[in-house]
């Protein structure tokens, strides 16, 4: 029987919030950590220091429990003045297919769209072919630009933004 999840609030993530955000990157990605470079897989779930320096320079949010627990992230920040990128988004693996992350994907487009952009960017990994069909079904489009990442082959896929 599966029990029933506690509502979670998506807001935007503080310092406080660093040590629940590497724990959800690592624990979403580690099922995929045999098919990611050393390096790839190091900058994808992040370290202390790295944490730190994207949260001051991006727009984080997180999903938390009423307890607390963070069980999904997202990153967002600007990239020119009309487009924006999103990074670092995961969720927990048990709270995985409940809706979590299109709320968590609506925030960073949302604030973005506040930003003025007319774009949105992200770039993901051929072994997370699950979250590329999820960014598909968000209309995202996969764009011709592919660049390595750590020895791996890293995919853009692109959103225009409607105001």
């Amino acid at each position: 029987m599966i029990s029933a999840r506690p509502a979670c609030t998506v807001r935007r993530a503080t310092t406080a919030d660093a040590g629940g955000i590497l724990g959800c990157l690592q624990a979403a990605f580690e099922p995929c950590r045999g098919r990611y470079t050393p390096d790839a897989f190091r900058d994808t779930v992040l370290t202390p220091v790295t944490i730190q320096l994207r949260l001051a320079t991006m727009a984080i949010f997180v999903a938390a429990t009423p307890a607390g627990e963070i069980v999904g992230t997202i990153g967002c920040g600007l990239v020119s003045p009309e487009e924006g990128h999103i990074r670092g988004m995961a969720v927990l693996p048990g709270w995985q297919g409940g809706g979590l992350a299109a709320q968590l994907l609506r925030a960073a487009e949302s604030e973005l769209r506040t930003q003025g952009c007319r774009r949105v960017t992200l770039d993901t990994t051929q072994p997370l072919e699950r979250a590329m069909r999820f960014y598909e079904k968000n209309g995202y489009q996969r764009s011709d630009k592919v660049s390595d990442f750590f020895g791996m082959p890293l995919v853009e896929y692109v959103k225009p933004v409607l105001a």
